[in-house]
């Protein structure tokens, strides 16, 4: 079971940086690079409900499960 983060897609498709966006949402940059990276064990909902906002997407946008 794998989760994928998609959020470097969604990110290039609002051309707006890894900077940008940790600013907008209120979390640091390495956080945020964790979390684009797929190396976050977790997200919080708040975080998540930020970005999604941010970016005019959907949680389905940004977090996708493929089989292994």
């Amino acid at each position: 079971m794998a989760i994928v983060v998609n959020l470097d897609v969604m990110m290039a498709k609002r051309k707006m940086t890894l900077t940008e966006l940790a600013e907008r949402v209120e979390i640091t940059p390495a956080n945020l690079s964790i979390l684009k990276t797929g190396k976050a064990k977790a997200v919080r909902f708040s975080t998540l409900e930020q970005i999604c906002q941010i970016l005019e997407c959907q949680p389905g946008d940004i977090l996708e499960y493929k089989k292994d």
